[in-house]
């Protein structure tokens, strides 16, 4: 038996022309990716087996290799979220009409830009030292640790939510010191929920593909001036994902 193929779509572009990216290794076999078209929103595509695929680390990895070869020849490219399956090439002009009006408003917008991401984690060293500089921690240390667990609970709580906010405000700094310096170089910039319990800042940054150069540039004389204090996390250049929001709903292989 023949398994059903069905047509998997990474991301659109703004183009007419025919388009090929070359082929990915998906599902044991190397397949050419290609666009279908409508009007001039394309969707890069590739044939696999209809069914439905989980976001292993692999396929995972697959879906962004794609998205970085259409990146390295198209200058606007919208996402796609992992996953999207559909019966035949005439859903994915389907979609690619249903979706036409919010692409012919996003094109534009990320005409030539890419999406940066910046984390910023403390060292450990360095958050201990800071918060053992602070008096009013050290006092509620010193009486918590002065009384039985029973008597103390509220004195830790309480400790917990000194804690909380000088963690904060340190957040608060980094933001300033670092985030602030960067966003007259970006176009857009999204502030995400830190991470983890040292993670000071969660940043995405959308930004000039020809001030590229100039934001790395800047990134790493940040990165000079804090590194004996925090960790850089500087990824990229990625799709526009977190100033698009294009969620589609996978759609079903039929029994």
């Amino acid at each position: 038996m023949i398994d059903e193929q069905g047509i998997y779509v990474f991301c659109s572009i703004q183009t007419d022309k025919v388009e090929s990216f070359g082929t990915i290794h998906f599902e044991g076999e190397e397949r050419q990716v290609y666009t279908i078209h409508y009007k001039d929103a394309a969707m890069v595509v590739t044939k696999v087996p209809m069914k439905i695929y989980h976001p292993s680390k692999d396929n995972l990895m697959m879906h962004q290799q794609v998205l970085s070869k259409v990146m390295e020849k198209m200058d606007t490219v919208v996402p796609i979220s992992f996953g999207n399956m559909f019966h035949s090439e005439e859903d994915v002009i389907a979609l690619a009409e249903s979706l036409y009006p919010q692409l012919v408003k996003i094109f534009p917008q990320i005409k030539g830009k890419i999406e940066v991401g910046l984390k910023v984690i403390g060292k450990k060293d360095w958050l201990e030292k800071n918060i053992n500089q602070n008096e009013d921690v050290m006092k509620k240390k010193q009486v918590v640790h002065s009384k039985s667990e029973a008597a103390g609970y509220f004195d830790r709580i309480q400790l917990g939510e000194m804690a909380k906010n000088f963690f904060q405000s340190l957040q608060n700094d980094i933001k300033t010191e670092i985030h602030d310096a960067l966003t007259p170089l970006a176009e857009a910039d999204q502030i995400n929920d830190p991470i983890g319990e040292k993670m000071l800042l969660n940043t995405a940054y959308l930004i000039d593909r020809d001030k590229e150069a100039e934001f790395d540039e800047k990134v790493n004389k940040l990165h000079d001036s804090w590194q004996d204090k925090v960790d850089f996390k500087y990824t990229g250049p990625w799709p526009a994902y977190n100033f698009i929001n294009i969620k589609l709903k996978v759609e079903e292989p039929s029994a």
